[in-house]
């Protein structure tokens, strides 16, 4: 499951980065919950 999330998040990435922001996946647990860090101006 980590992979498909990472795969989604990718396809993500660009319109974040555009925006000057980014995110990054930190955890995919067994329950199914996603944990993301959001950086630069995704961060606020």
């Amino acid at each position: 499951m980590y992979e498909k999330v990472s795969e989604v998040i990718d396809k993500m990435r660009p319109m974040l980065q555009m925006d000057g922001g980014d995110v990054e996946l930190v955890e995919v647990t067994d329950d199914g919950i996603v944990k993301v860090a959001l950086k630069g101006a995704c961060g606020g």
